[in-house]
């Protein structure tokens, strides 16, 4: 047997130490508020949960008023992505895949236009009207209005 004192007792125990402690003190990870935002001119107040679900599975591609809807994703490996279909629909990154791989065979739909980043997504809905996208609420300005704010 080997003592607790031992050179190999620690280089066993003392990695498993250090990363107790560091689990331990890492800083929580806090959900992000999402928010759908549409450009203020389409005039949409305000979209319940069903009406933008509806827009970005491809159910219906208008806003209620009927003017046409033109969904903006965010990057599929974006945590704000994950988040939104998690919240809306409850399917993860590989259900929203097999989803959308079913719909694009069948030739009934594609998906939403897909976009780098929170900051392009922003500026395509500020300068189109039929935009729709979801971003943090933080990174919302002036140009776009919140039409829905997405809670747990």
């Amino acid at each position: 047997m080997f003592s607790a004192s031992s050179p190999k007792m620690r280089r066993i125990f003392l990695p498993l130490w250090f990363a107790l402690v560091a689990v331990l003190f890492l800083p929580t990870v806090r959900a992000q508020t999402l928010v759908v935002i549409v450009n203020p001119a389409i005039g949409v107040q305000h979209l319940s949960r069903r009406e933008v679900l509806d827009i970005f599975l491809g159910r219906y591609r208008t806003f209620p008023s009927g003017a046409s809807a033109l969904p903006i994703d965010l990057d599929v490996n974006s945590n704000e992505r994950k988040q939104f279909y998690q919240l809306l629909a409850h399917k993860d990154s590989s259900d929203m895949g097999s989803y959308w791989a079913r719909l694009t065979f069948s030739g009934k739909i594609s998906p939403p236009f897909a976009v780098s980043d929170t900051r392009m997504a922003l500026d395509i809905v500020a300068n189109n009207p039929n935009a729709i996208a979801y971003v943090d609420r933080t990174a919302v300005d002036g140009r776009v209005r919140i039409a829905l704010e997405i809670t747990p």
